[in-house]
């Protein structure tokens, strides 16, 4: 979790942030359950901030309440997946298509940066770092193109997918088609293809979808 003397930002941010980066980070795995005494007391914090950032995570669909039983991490809702991909595809597509009509030579160097270092962990099999840098592309292709704010509304629905691709990363399910997928992309940002990158974002984003088997049979207790 996050460390406390590090947060700038109030009790109750750093206790929502702390909890949702565990979530996030599968830390903290869907269906653990977790009450706001044993956060509290890890956390050093009151139980007040803890009770507000369950309410919070609930509304986030990442923590699930049941009567008489408890506060559990949700389970990942294939559903809420395919939602989300459904709006980052329809969103990344026109970033993506802006991207190659008018893309700085500043964010160009730093996606190929990015590459560099994608290219570097998938040698060396760190799936933190892939993972890391994996979202961090699809970023700086939505901040080169003055769409930050659609990328914070995508990170917001992307919670459920989010968690699907760190246990695909952490299996090493298509790690070298997600690297080259990148590498076409900025080759088709470079040149202005627009239909190319179009074709390969909707193609990249698809990549869940056959990974959703494996991850069920590797994590059954996961999914909804």
């Amino acid at each position: 979790m996050l460390n406390r003397t590090q947060f700038k930002h109030s009790t109750r941010d750093f206790v929502y942030e702390s909890l949702r980066e565990s979530i996030m980070d599968l830390d903290l795995p869907p269906g653990t359950a977790i009450s706001e005494k044993e956060i509290s007391e890890e956390l050093e914090v009151s139980r007040t901030p803890v009770r507000e950032a369950f309410l919070r995570l609930k509304e986030d669909e990442l923590l699930t309440v049941l009567p008489q039983r408890g506060s559990f991490v949700a389970l990942i809702d294939l559903d809420h997946v395919e939602e989300a991909r459904f709006l980052r595809e329809q969103a990344e597509a026109g970033i993506i298509r802006l991207a190659c009509e008018n893309f700085s030579d500043e964010y160009l160097h730093k996606l190929e940066m990015n590459l560099e270092k994608q290219k570097t962990a998938r040698d060396n099999e760190d799936e933190n770092a892939l993972y890391t840098l994996d979202k961090e592309f699809h970023r700086l292709i939505a901040e080169g193109t003055a769409k930050h704010r659609v990328w914070k509304t995508i990170q917001r629905m992307d919670t459920h997918s989010m968690r699907l691709r760190k246990l695909s990363i952490a299996l090493k399910l298509n790690w070298k088609v997600l690297v080259e997928q990148h590498e076409a992309m900025v080759e088709a940002i470079k040149e202005k293809e627009q239909k190319k990158a179009e074709e390969l974002i909707r193609s990249h984003l698809a990549l869940l979808i056959y990974d959703q088997k494996a991850l069920k049979e590797q994590y059954p207790d996961y999914f909804s």
